[in-house]
C-alpha cells in the first residue's frame, strides 16, 4: 500500500456501481481499486453482488481492505439497510462515490414513458436515496465527508439522448443542491462528468474498432479515456487534496466538449 498520499488512510469508502462484468475496468470499480490503494477501506455496492464480490476480491489481491453488499439502489429500504451494513462493518463511514448509471435512446416523442421513469430511477433517484442514509451516516463518524456523484458530458453536450441527457444534467442540479445543503455539517459534494471512456457498459475491448476509432478521435488528445481516468478523478475530488472544492463539475473527457462542431469530422 501507498503513503497517505491523498489523506483518505483509514476512511471507510461507499462506492455505487462497483462491480463489473469478468475483469473489466468501469468507472465504480476502478474508483473503488483506487481508493483501496489510497489506503481506504471500501463498499463495495452493485445490484449484482456476485460483481461487486469480484472488485472486492480484485482490492483484496492489491493488498487492500473491501467488502461487497448487494443493493438495489433504488429502493429506500435497501439503501436504508445497505448503509446500516456498511457501518455496522466497518465502524463509520466518510466518502461516498454515487456512481450507478444507465444509458437511454430516443428524444420526447420516441421514449417511452417507463423508459423515461427508469432512466430518472436508476440515474437520479438513486443517488438521493443513497445519500439520503449517508450522509447522516458521514455525520455521525464526526469528520464531515465527501461526495461524488457521477454525470456526463451528455448533461452539458446533449446528443439525442434525451432522458439520459436530462437525467445526468438533473445529477449536476443534485450536487449543487447537496453541496449547499451540507455544507456546514463539513460534507463536500461535487460532481464528475464523465466524456467517452471505454467501460464494460460500452462493450469494453470488444466494442467496434471503428466505434473507438472514432470516440479516439472526439478527444483532443487523439487518447481514448478509459475507467481508470474517471476513478482518478473521483479520488482526487473525494480526498484531501480536494479540501476546498465543493458544488462542482470536473468534467473528464480528453477536450471533447470544447471542440468546434465544424471539427468534428476531422
Amino acid at each position: 500500500m501507498s503513503d497517505d498520499l491523498f489523506g483518505i488512510r483509514g476512511k471507510v469508502a461507499l462506492v455505487t456501481g462497483g462491480g463489473a462484468a469478468g475483469d473489466g475496468i468501469g468507472n465504480g470499480r476502478a474508483a473503488a481499486i483506487l481508493l483501496a490503494r489510497a489506503g481506504a477501506r471500501v463498499a463495495v455496492i452493485d445490484r449484482d453482488e456476485g460483481l461487486a464480490a469480484r472488485t472486492a476480491e480484485m482490492i483484496a489481491s492489491d493488498g487492500g481492505e473491501a467488502a461487497a453488499f448487494g443493493t438495489d439502489v433504488t429502493n429506500e429500504d435497501e439503501c436504508r439497510t445497505m448503509v446500516e451494513r456498511v457501518v455496522e462493518r466497518f465502524g463509520r463511514l466518510d466518502l461516498l462515490d454515487n456512481n450507478v448509471g444507465i444509458g437511454s435512446r430516443g428524444n420526447v416523442v420516441s421514449e417511452s414513458a417507463n423508459s423515461w421513469e427508469r432512466v430518472m430511477r436508476v440515474n437520479v433517484e438513486s443517488m438521493f436515496l443513497v445519500s439520503k442514509f449517508a450522509i447522516p451516516a458521514m455525520v455521525a463518524s464526526g469528520d464531515g465527508g465527501a461526495i461524488v456523484n457521477v454525470s456526463s458530458i451528455s448533461a452539458l453536450r446533449p446528443r439525442g439522448l434525451t432522458a439520459y441527457s436530462t437525467s445526468k444534467g438533473a445529477v449536476i442540479a443534485l450536487t449543487k443542491a447537496m453541496a449547499v445543503d451540507h455544507g456546514r455539517d463539513g460534507i463536500r459534494v461535487n460532481c464528475v462528468a464523465p466524456g467517452p471512456v471505454l467501460t464494460p457498459m460500452v462493450g469494453g475491448e470488444g466494442m467496434d474498432p471503428d466505434a473507438r476509432e472514432q470516440r479516439r478521435k472526439a478527444s483532443l488528445l487523439r487518447i481514448e479515456g478509459t475507467g481508470w481516468d474517471i476513478g482518478k478523478a473521483v479520488r482526487f475530488l473525494l480526498s484531501e487534496e480536494a479540501r476546498y472544492i465543493t458544488g462542482q463539475v470536473l468534467v473528464v473527457d480528453g477536450g471533447t466538449t470544447v471542440r468546434g462542431p465544424d471539427r468534428d469530422s476531422q
